[in-house]
């Protein structure tokens, strides 16, 4: 229990130093550029202690759970020796942390919305729920797809760039001829995948995979499957607005 203590009591200063800069922008501006009163302050600091109290559990958590989950299962899936399961466990493990992402289904649901208006979906709530789902299954397959390559980047060595510069040069293709209503939805799908579920599991896998195979630098090797989990729900995405 001490040590629990003293670690939070740390996750907790780190956590206040971190939001420091923000609260000081944005007492700056509302003080002196706007020079108004905050509208409720008790509300205010309630929600700042609030905000400091969920971080520094969530690094806690992160850092006594998600990481070492992460890697002891790369670690045990690596001395299996099986690429099948390997692979299988990373499609899953991509796939199920995507459609779980709390970003994901918000973003879903909004495209969903305004696209309704767009006149781009029927208008119906269940049109736009089918919507919502398709676009999140649609972005989970293709972080699944993306940890399985980086996966198997990790096992046969191969470089990182020649796979993030062709799927970017791919991107920039598939948006001179996808629809317009889609462009903007598939490049923010790259970025809220990468959240507070995905990157804690996927790092841990890459980095425990690459430490517990000989001659691979878990610094190297390790890092790079964020890189792929943003690239690409923004080629399939882009190519569901293709054919829907």
């Amino acid at each position: 229990m001490l040590r629990f203590a003293l670690a939070m009591g740390k996750r907790v200063l780190g956590a206040v130093r971190d939001l420091l800069p923000i609260v000081a922008v944005i007492v700056f501006f509302q003080a002196v550029v706007l020079q108004q009163a905050f509208p409720d302050v008790v509300s205010v600091i309630v929600g700042l202690i609030c905000v400091v109290a969920g971080l520094a559990l969530f690094i806690q958590g992160l850092e006594s759970g998600l990481f070492p989950l992460g890697e002891a299962l790369a670690e045990g899936m690596a001395q299996k020796g099986s690429t099948f399961w390997l692979v299988a466990l990373a499609f899953c493990l991509g796939f199920g942390t995507t459609v779980a992402e709390p970003a994901l289904i918000a973003i879903a649901a909004e495209a969903a919305a305004v696209a309704s208006e767009a006149r781009f979906i029927g208008y119906s709530q269940s049109d736009q729920d089918q919507y919502a789902l398709e676009l999140r299954l649609v972005v989970a397959v293709a972080v699944g797809i993306a940890i399985v390559l980086g996966v198997l980047r990790i096992l046969r060595g191969w470089p990182i760039h020649y796979f993030i510069i062709g799927g970017y040069v791919l991107v920039m293709v598939m948006t001179v001829f996808a629809p317009e209503e889609i462009v903007g939805v598939a490049y923010d799908s790259g970025g809220v995948t990468t959240s507070t579920i995905t990157v804690p599991l996927i790092t841990a896998l890459g980095v425990g995979l690459a430490s517990a195979i000989r001659g691979r630098n878990p610094m190297l090797d390790g890092f790079g499957l964020i890189a792929f989990a943003s690239l690409t729900p923004m080629i399939c995405v882009l190519g569901y607005g293709m054919l829907s």
